[in-house]
């Protein structure tokens, strides 16, 4: 659950239909990265023109206003996470609360200031901005980074938490179901604060409410893989 908010609350609803109409939550057969056939996807890169990334922001603001976690800074890992973030940062500032941010760059900068980090420095309680968090990769990567610059990596914001279970490689080279998250592993592992906008049961309340069932097939389809690959 997200951080200090109710599970299937008004702002995930608003968002899930937001999504919808943007074309960001789509319905079908789609590959994930853990080699699944997910009933449907979320591409936060069609949140593509000024208006959509705007409310998109909004959103995080509202969701991290609602959720009580405090922090110093933002930070945008690359690359889908420098424009998120930097558009979270400009709202939050709009809302009368201005906060430094920063990101990096994949590859280290050889030239002019140099290095992998952009923008503010980072210290304090840093707050990571993203999309979603399939493997928990990026958010270890920024974790070391904020870490190696003498700040505290504090606390995450994603747009939606799929809620299914992570994968893992083992030994042999197989990968692996393993029976959290990887919303969970940051949670109770790494030690860091989680906050998603919107979750797998928020989506499936939505299709659950639609008038005459309008979405039977979709809600059916995503409930059996919730069944299958979810986690509490």
């Amino acid at each position: 659950m997200t951080e200090g908010v109710a599970a299937n609350d008004v702002l995930a609803q608003e968002f899930v239909q937001f999504s919808l109409d943007c074309g960001v939550l789509k319905f079908g057969e789609f590959k994930t990265k853990a080699g699944r056939m997910s009933p449907y996807f979320f591409n936060a890169g069609l949140f593509d023109d000024g208006a959509k990334l705007g409310k998109l922001a909004s959103f995080y603001a509202q969701r991290l206003v609602q959720s009580g976690i405090a922090f110093d800074m933002i930070f945008g890992p690359a690359y889908k996470g420098i424009p998120l973030g930097a558009a979270v940062a400009i709202e939050l500032a709009r809302l009368g609360r201005n906060v430094p941010f920063a990101y990096n760059r994949k590859e280290a900068k050889d030239h002019g200031e140099g290095g992998s980090l952009v923008g503010a420095p980072l210290k304090g309680r840093v707050l990571i901005v993203d999309d979603v968090m399939s493997a928990g990769t990026a958010a270890r990567e920024s974790i070391a980074l904020i870490k190696a610059a003498g700040a505290t990596p504090h606390a995450v914001v994603i747009a939606l938490d799929r809620q299914e279970m992570a994968t893992e490689q083992q030994a042999d080279g197989s990968i692996q179901d393993v029976p959290y998250s990887a919303v969970q592993y940051v949670r109770e592992q790494v030690g860091l604060q989680v906050c998603a906008i919107a979750e797998l049961n928020d989506l499936l309340a939505y299709l659950s409410a639609q008038p005459g069932n309008a979405m039977g097939e979709h809600l059916a389809r995503t409930q059996a893989y919730r069944d299958r690959y979810g986690v509490r």
